[in-house]
């Protein structure tokens, strides 16, 4: 039982320190964390991580980890606790605009960011960041097509072009509302999905009308 103890201990340590270099990549950008950092920033010893990244691109690897974990934790999974279908997608965007707008991050979006600032660099960190962005992209698509299986769609949308419309939404909220008046770019995002999903929506009653 103590082992266990000294095991969970450790695994919540590592937890919140990977939530703040999350926090910190942000910031400074992935490519700008490193393990003096992300030591100052918690106020502790370098060597102290070292021990559990023997290199800046460990730590950059099991940032993006963490940053997909945490993303599972509060945008999707609260999503999933919805019924399947179009309200479903509707709480997998307002999941994600309510993270944006509630600043978890002090430097927006981690993956919006990290997207601009490794699309041309080669590299395992990229190859990491592109497995993720192709999980979510599969997973958009599987509640589209469930949307459409469950006849709340039709039958002939293209599921692939209305999951990339809903990323897309949601990359321009993240990115926009740290230049300009958020309230308003959030307002934008949420009102431009349910637009787009009762425009197909057999069913108007599975939407709220107006602004969300």
């Amino acid at each position: 039982m103590t082992s266990d103890g000294r095991v969970a201990r450790g695994d919540r340590t590592r937890t919140a320190v990977l939530d703040t270099a999350v926090a910190l990549a942000t910031e400074v950008g992935l490519d700008g964390l490193s393990l003096a950092q992300l030591a100052d920033r918690l106020g502790v010893s370098k060597s102290g991580l070292f021990a559990h990244w023997r290199s800046k691109e460990a730590l950059q690897l099991a940032t993006v980890d963490r940053a997909v974990a945490q993303w599972e934790e509060r945008i999707a999974a609260p999503a999933l606790r919805a019924p399947r279908g179009v309200r479903r997608l509707r709480a997998l965007h307002e999941a994600r605009i309510g993270f944006y707008a509630a600043r978890v991050l002090p430097g927006g979006c981690f993956f919006a960011n990290t997207e601009f600032e490794y699309n041309a660099r080669p590299g395992p960190v990229r190859d990491r960041l592109a497995e993720a962005f192709g999980r979510w992209t599969a997973f958009l698509e599987r509640l589209v097509q469930e949307a459409v299986d469950l006849g709340e769609l039709p039958a002939d949308v293209d599921v692939p072009l209305l999951a990339y419309e809903i990323d897309a939404l949601g990359i321009s909220a993240a990115m926009r509302s740290r230049m300009l008046d958020p309230d308003a770019t959030y307002r934008h995002a949420r009102q431009g999905l349910l637009n787009r999903l009762r425009a197909l929506c057999p069913d108007p009653a599975l939407l709220p009308e107006g602004q969300p």
